[in-house]
């Protein structure tokens, strides 16, 4: 199982970066990304911090992937701040899209998906199939998400993928110890959500390095 879209106490969530690994360590998790909210202000100890818990996450058997969500970074900023990140030595760049919980800036989505340093695009909301037909080219993945408010337009976003050919992958947006998902809630999420059987079979067990180049 994998999870590319959690929060520690870096950010806004509840956990040590080390007892979020462990956690989901027992849940059988294989892989496991900590993406902190990001801007410019933190970007960089973000990436440094989490990277340190590469050992204790080998210790459990976790494969960590490093990396931040941009959130709420004006548009026309994204290419610069995620390219930063990777050059920092992150292994995942999400963007925080236009969900429709939050005030999300217009042409979020349209930055995020033209972006060669993005993997992820978070919660992205109403989603255009034009934005998703640009990800799909670059092979950036759009979310499928558990989270509450954040997961109301699951079902949007699997038809526009099937529409334009993009990734899908689902995401726990784990802010707190309950918001990981046992591998039944992850296919509940995916289910619910509108894909097959076979669909949520090719998406819940995806090759993640292969999607992120690692």
């Amino acid at each position: 199982m994998y999870d590319l879209h959690t929060h520690t106490l870096l950010s806004d969530g509840e956990l040590l970066p080390t007892e979020l690994v462990r956690r989901a360590a027992v849940l059988g998790y294989g892989t496991i990304a900590i993406t902190d909210h990001a801007d410019a202000s933190n970007l960089t100890h973000l990436v440094e911090a989490a990277g340190r818990v590469r050992d204790s996450a080998q210790h459990f058997g976790v494969d960590l992937i490093v990396g931040v969500e941009l959130t709420h970074v004006p548009p026309s900023l994204i290419p610069g701040l995620a390219r930063e990140a990777k050059r920092r030595g992150a292994d995942i760049v999400v963007v925080h899209g236009e969900t429709v919980m939050e005030p999300v800036a217009r042409g979020t989505n349209h930055a995020a998906c033209r972006c060669e340093y993005v993997n992820v695009l978070g919660h992205p909301g109403l989603v255009s199939v034009e934005d998703a037909l640009a990800a799909a080219e670059r092979g950036i993945a759009l979310e499928i998400t558990s989270r509450a408010g954040h997961n109301r337009t699951n079902g949007h976003v699997v038809r526009v993928a099937r529409e334009t050919g993009c990734r899908l992958v689902v995401n726990s947006d784990t802010h707190a110890p309950s918001d990981l998902m046992s591998k039944e809630a992850r296919w509940a999420v995916a289910l619910g959500a509108g894909l097959t059987e076979a669909e949520s079979r090719e998406v819940l067990s995806q090759d993640i390095k292969r999607l992120l180049y690692l």
